[in-house]
């Protein structure tokens, strides 16, 4: 068993999650599961209904005009979010780290006769995408999985063009201020110091049993870093929501999910 603190010097953090993501699609996570025809239809005829968070579509009004627009599906692999845009006219590039993910995606294209192009990569650099290639960027809840997040919304400025849109989810930090086996029970037992990380906070030999079973490793980030950093990159904030976990008993008590939309002036 290694010491607390020695596994972010030892490993390939991208290289773990990008595994743990492929686990994740075998075992059917919900974020893995591609939309069905019946959804990509509803989309053709104009009822767009997405999801940033676990449980509430973003409103209608927080989209560009999409027939034709440029979409950048962040971080977004799974075949859910491009392929629904697609279906609206928008031209979309999903980038994702995980190859099982990207698949996902490329079934719904295949199945729906849609075109989407597929790109392998970390969330915090976008080098291979070019300066103001974008319209929209969608961001779901994923940025959990890296160390630092300023990054990814410094390249989704860089992407954007000008009177862009950045439709963002990303967890309330809260969450992890509770001991996550108590919550698997069904209690709520205030545990870690913020900011979190797996790699820091949980024991070591509970570290090494979460890795044996391919789980991703998560990071919590501060209000100031998620909403703060997208401001300190030059996006204006023009909405908010707030949205539950219907699957932990933390979502009875207070939202663990927080949207933006930012635009980029």
């Amino acid at each position: 068993i290694l010491d607390k603190g020695d596994f972010e010097e030892l490993m390939d953090i991208r290289a773990y999650n990008r595994e743990a993501w492929n686990r994740q699609v075998a075992r059917q996570n919900p974020w893995t599961m591609p939309v069905s025809s019946e959804e990509i239809a509803a989309a053709r005829r104009g009822e767009l209904h997405i999801l940033l968070t676990p449980t509430r579509f973003v409103p209608a009004d927080w989209f560009p005009p999409l027939a034709g627009a440029d979409v950048l599906c962040l971080a977004s692999g799974g075949g859910q979010q491009g392929p629904l845009l697609a279906a609206c006219g928008a031209k979309v590039t999903v980038f994702d780290n995980s190859p099982a993910q990207l698949a996902q995606d490329r079934l719904v294209a295949e199945r729906e006769g849609l075109n989407l192009t597929l790109v392998e990569g970390d969330m915090r650099d976008l080098s291979r995408l070019g300066d103001a290639s974008f319209d929209l960027i969608v961001h779901p809840v994923s940025n959990v999985f890296v160390p630092e997040i300023l990054p990814v919304w410094r390249e989704a400025w860089r992407v954007l063009r000008r009177g862009g849109v950045l439709l963002a989810g990303f967890n309330n930090p809260v969450l992890y201020l509770f001991d996550f086996d108590e919550l698997d029970r069904g209690r709520l037992v205030v545990k870690n110091k913020l900011p979190y990380a797996d790699l820091t906070h949980l024991p070591p030999e509970r570290l090494q049993q979460l890795m044996d079973e391919g789980l991703p490793l998560e990071w919590s980030h501060s209000l100031e870093e998620q909403i703060g950093g997208q401001l300190a990159a030059g996006f204006v904030l023009t909405g908010f929501y707030e949205d539950i976990d219907p699957t932990s008993v933390l979502g009875e008590y207070l939202p663990s999910y927080i949207a933006t939309r930012a635009v980029k002036p």
